[in-house]
């Protein structure tokens, strides 16, 4: 893919010329002494007076107050300039602790002695995320739930009646809309090279940051309330982040080979990518994944308007109207009717992996995360820097130049791009549904290891036959029957030897079968969600079979139990050896389901409200189950009862054929 024309900037005509020009319009010459008292008191005052309204102060007039404090950010910046790094921790660390981050911000004060173009909106990027999860903060004193965006924490209530009207509008101008300077978002978003940020508007948030920091202060002291911090978001999961090889120095290398060759790496946000490389290098991983993120859209963005046919979308949008995001760019459709191109053209590994890191909500949402202010920065996985560094280097060598052949073919390049081509999504909820099943039968296996109490030692108890059978064994039987057609063909099921059935190796098998993800219509989103909880409370059961098991064979060894509660024990030890098959059963079933899934809900709606009416009476079952096997209620005998009216119903829908398409494509492994 070839892009004629390169392109210059990504903002648009008045993006640009609000950020790069109307700031440097007014010549004006302030003293600090104006606005910084000789306490270190920030004078807000002098500030809020540059903030220009109409319609008689209701409404922000964007780009007059940022022509009007031009000249006061460019008085700050030359005074935090003057300053000594001892001088400017002296003065400001105090300021900074509200935050939560204050080392952060220290590290970014050190920034402005010797500004960097790159290092400035990196750490511009980084002041916004930590400021935005301190606002945040600050709200809970008062609100209850925080709103998600910017710039409706800034627009709250709550933080005016902290701060002060005039003061948010300050923020507001400098982060809080797309009116204004929307620092925040042309960076995040991936518009803005590093030359277009001028760093007195850089210098200008850090001071602000410290005067809300004594702004504060006075609040807590009136109002007799502490500031209390969000715990910060842990990814979890970690091991199964462990997709691509680790990037070394020699593929780092290879990488730095590919930014200056690769098509989707506009010339002005070269120094994004060289600074995400370098700072993988050092180690500083929550720096690499902020700097990578933005251009990862950036590029994605210049494939998206290129594929789509619509080259002026590559620009930032005017506030009339929605930006180019990742939200847009993944999504199946855009302008509401017209096929997106996007996902054909990076195929469904890549979309895979970018749904996996950006959207579904058991992932990392990495973006997220980050630019809201939810991860320590100090600790960041290295899993996922790798993980995100690896993904962009596969895009950078599938999309440049023909002349780069040999970098293409370099031996290290090539288990990176098996990996990439090759990825499955790991976090869609399918995928979350087969975990849970294969969890939950490797802790039903476990029950044919718990501890039980030998027939020696078991007395003739009124009531309780040790040959007695279940009545519904021949229900079960059937419903193997039943099942039998969609398995591979070389497992049978038998009543007689389910508990010795490889069921384990059975759903690893199906569970292993390809179902497509991306795109997922609402209604087969509704039954995995179904289907979850069918699992989940399966899990449950035998979580609470294998606690209760243990802790009364430990009383029963001990000779603390009751009469009662041996008669109980004991029906429990009798019961289980026919519960295990029937949650067998169930995991087969939901598996099956999940397989044919598609099927079921291309036919008509009728069809797919009695599937969902069955499966909800399944969840029943199931959560009934649970109540029932408690350590409270340990109702064993009613468990039965209810198992046999729910294997009933089971039966009767599996007679119907509504739910199932049999896999005769399915070639099985041999087991």
């Amino acid at each position: 893919m070839f892009f004629i024309e390169p392109v210059v900037t990504c903002l648009s005509p008045n993006v640009h010329y609000m950020v790069c020009e109307a700031g440097f319009e007014i010549k004006e010459n302030h003293v600090i002494n104006s606005i910084l008292s000789d306490r270190g008191e920030i004078r807000w005052r002098v500030i809020t007076e540059h903030i220009r309204y109409r319609d008689s102060g209701q409404t922000l007039e964007y780009i007059n107050s940022v022509r009007s404090l031009g000249p006061i950010c460019e008085c700050v910046h030359l005074h935090l300039q003057s300053l000594t790094i001892e001088q400017l921790e002296d003065r400001f660390m105090l300021w900074f602790q509200w935050t939560n981050c204050s080392e952060i911000f220290l590290e970014m004060l050190q920034t402005i002695k010797d500004p960097d173009a790159t290092a400035v909106a990196l750490n511009l990027m980084k002041l916004t995320s930590c400021l935005e999860r301190a606002l945040g903060d600050v709200f809970l004193l008062i609100g209850k739930e925080c709103p998600f965006l910017l710039r409706d924490l800034l627009a709250s209530q709550e933080l005016a009646t902290v701060f002060g009207q005039s003061v948010m509008d300050v923020l507001r101008v400098f982060i809080g809309s797309p009116d204004g300077l929307n620092l925040r978002n042309i960076l995040w978003h991936g518009f803005a090279s590093p030359q277009e940020i001028p760093v007195k508007y850089f210098s200008m948030l850090l001071f602000l940051t410290a005067g809300l920091g004594q702004l504060l202060r006075n609040y807590l002291l009136i109002s007799l309330t502490t500031l209390v911090h969000r715990p910060y978001i842990i990814f979890t999961s970690l091991e199964d982040l462990h997709i691509f090889p680790d990037v070394n120095q020699e593929l780092l290398s290879l990488a730095e080979e590919l930014v200056m060759k690769s098509s989707i790496v506009l010339r002005n946000m070269v120094p994004f990518w060289v600074t995400a490389l370098a700072s993988f290098r050092q180690s500083r991983f929550a720096d690499c994944v902020i700097l990578l993120l933005p251009q990862l859209e950036s590029g994605l963005r210049l494939l998206f308007t290129t594929v789509n046919k619509c080259p002026s979308r590559l620009m930032t949008a005017e506030s009339s109207s929605l930006y180019t995001t990742f939200d847009e760019m993944l999504a199946k459709q855009f302008n509401s009717e017209e096929t997106n191109q996007l996902p054909l053209l990076l195929g469904e590994p890549a979309m895979e992996f970018l749904w996996d890191f950006l959207n579904h909500q058991e992932g990392p949402r990495v973006r997220d995360h980050l630019s809201h202010g939810e991860n320590s920065l100090n600790d960041f996985p290295r899993e996922i820097a790798n993980c995100v560094l690896a993904f962009s280097i596969t895009l950078l060598c599938r999309f440049s130049e023909d002349e780069i052949g040999p970098i293409k073919s370099h031996t290290l390049l090539e288990p990176l791009m098996n990996c990439g081509s090759h990825y499955c999504s790991k976090f869609h909820p399918a995928t979350q549904l087969k975990k849970q099943i294969l969890e939950c039968i490797r802790s039903i296996n476990t029950w044919t290891d718990l501890p039980a109490v030998p027939e020696e030692q078991i007395q003739e108890i009124a009531g309780l036959r040790k040959d007695v059978d279940f009545p519904c064994t021949s229900v079960i039987a059937d419903i193997f029957t039943q099942l039998q057609p969609y398995l591979p063909q070389n497992i049978r099921l038998f009543v007689d030897s389910v508990n010795s059935l490889p069921t384990e190796k059975l759903l690893t098998e199906l569970c292993g079968k390809h179902i497509p993800v991306l795109f997922c219509p609402r209604m087969v989103l509704e039954i995995i969600v179904v289907l979850r909880q069918i699992s989940t409370q399966c899990h449950q059961v035998s979580c609470q079979v294998i606690s209760t098991c243990e802790a009364r064979y430990k009383q029963w060894v001990n000779k603390s139990l009751r009469s009662r509660q041996r008669n109980n024990y004991l029906c429990m030890r009798r019961n289980i050896r026919f519960l295990s098959p029937v949650l067998q059963v169930i995991l087969i079933l939901i598996t099956l389901e999940l397989i044919s899934i598609y099927t079921v809900c291309e036919k008509n709606v009728s069809d797919y409200q009695q599937y969902l009416k069955f499966l909800k009476l399944i969840l029943q079952y199931t959560e009934n189950l649970v109540t029932y096997t408690s350590p409270e209620k340990n109702k064993w005998n009613e468990t039965m009862t209810l198992t046999g009216k729910a294997l009933l119903k089971i039966r009767t829908f599996l007679g119907k054929q509504l739910a199932l398409v049999q896999l005769v494509e399915y070639q099985p492994e041999e087991i």
